[in-house]
């Protein structure tokens, strides 16, 4: 094996040419980006990054001298054009690369508004990447009138730092509540009267109907019949998994690029990690959005390349600041159908159970409450919701 392909210089990517390098691999390592700087942290885009509390350069994931120095040819500002994987290449506009394997770090790509709507007007934002944010900073003057379309943890993290910069903020969600899609109605109270507490006008089950102005956005009307004056607008209502080079490559997608429990695709040779893979999880398949699952998926797959032959198993958790709070999530939370929450005054956590499973865990400032849920869920076993709920129990003991 001589050469080693990775298009992605996200999270994954990075991690998995870093772990090639510490695995032994002596070979050629190729690191295709398509942004003009080095791997770089996403998260603190929408926050520390856009508060201006974060550098660029603390951004990076390793120094820019990393790459060099461990012989990884890091191509920048670089798009792929085509991929074939009969003859195992990658087309770079003139440049064909021949790969021995090839690894697909795309990552994932937010959805933007409809032109029909607006969404084609100036200072209509997205918060995916540096340059995104880049674009964003300068308008986040106080008293600037900000519409943030979209209840999830990418609007509600912008909104937070909107409001401490001291902007009017107006966040809608076409949904009955924030966070429908990926916390219960008491974590969604718990935000809500947390950004209601900050100055944000929080509007659920309002869409929006159209952005209108004349180039730059002006003005939003909203699907309640009220128009709203704006003077720039975040788009949050989701991503897709970065699917479009695999799929005209013809490697099999099922949301996202379709691997085996070791990261390969339908294509031999041809692996992916992180945002962009679906992958087998306990009786079905998933696709987790998230840092962890991004480095330890992408290390697992460096490591089969080095032909470890080992199993991804997913141990998902998340993450998110807002304000002074840090919301720490272990587990998954789908199928629930019971949810205890635990009280601690500033410390709060919501505990979600499917019958007398425990299967995650919201933790508001409440590190052991995340600590103690994510060891349970990792090791299988449950909490006795009682227990939970009881302010007074210290949670350690039920890990005993």
């Amino acid at each position: 094996m001589d050469h080693v392909v990775v298009i992605g210089a996200g999270q994954a990517g990075s991690s998995c040419v870093a772990k090639l390098r510490n695995a032994g691999f002596e070979g050629r390592v190729t690191l295709i980006g398509s942004e003009p700087v080095p791997p770089y942290q996403r998260p603190p885009l929408s926050k520390a990054y856009l508060m201006g509390d974060m550098t660029l350069e603390r951004l990076f994931l390793r120094p820019e001298a990393f790459y060099a120095e461990n012989a990884i040819d890091l191509r920048l500002s670089t798009t792929v054009t085509g991929i074939d994987t009969a003859a195992r290449t990658v087309a770079i506009g003139d440049e064909t690369l021949a790969y021995d394997e090839l690894v697909f770090a795309t990552g994932s790509v937010p959805h933007r508004l409809p032109a029909a709507i607006g969404g084609d007007l100036d200072a209509v934002f997205v918060v995916r990447d540096l340059a995104d944010v880049n674009a964003m900073a300068p308008r986040f003057d106080a008293g600037a009138r900000l519409l943030i379309v979209g209840g999830g943890y990418i609007g509600l993290e912008a909104a937070s730092v909107a409001a401490k910069l001291g902007l009017d903020v107006t966040l809608v969600e076409m949904a009955e509540r924030i966070l429908q899609r990926v916390a219960a109605p008491e974590t969604s109270n718990f935000f809500r009267a947390l950004h209601a507490s900050h100055g944000v006008d929080i509007r659920e089950g309002v869409g929006l109907q159209r952005l209108t102005g004349d180039g730059t956005v002006s003005a939003a009307e909203l699907s309640d019949g009220s128009t709203l004056a704006v003077d720039f607008v975040i788009v949050g209502v989701g991503i897709a998994p970065g699917v479009a080079l695999a799929e005209a490559a013809g490697i099999e997608i099922e949301n996202g690029i379709k691997t085996d429990a070791m990261g390969r695709t339908s294509a031999l040779h041809v692996w992916a990690a992180g945002d962009c893979a679906s992958f087998p999880y306990r009786d079905g398949r998933i696709r987790l959005e998230s840092v962890p699952n991004a480095i330890e998926q992408a290390e697992c797959v460096a490591d089969n390349i080095m032909g470890a032959g080992r199993h991804y198993v997913a141990k998902p958790w998340f993450w998110s600041d807002q304000y002074d709070v840090k919301l720490q999530i272990a587990g998954l939370n789908t199928g629930y159908d019971r949810v205890v929450t635990r009280d601690g005054g500033d410390a709060k956590s919501f505990w979600y159970y499917r019958g007398e499973a425990l299967l995650a865990v919201d933790a508001a400032n409440d590190p052991r409450a995340y600590m103690v849920g994510k060891r349970l869920i990792e090791a299988g076993k449950t909490a006795d919701p009682e227990r939970v709920a009881d302010p007074e129990t210290d949670l350690k003991v039920l890990l005993k």
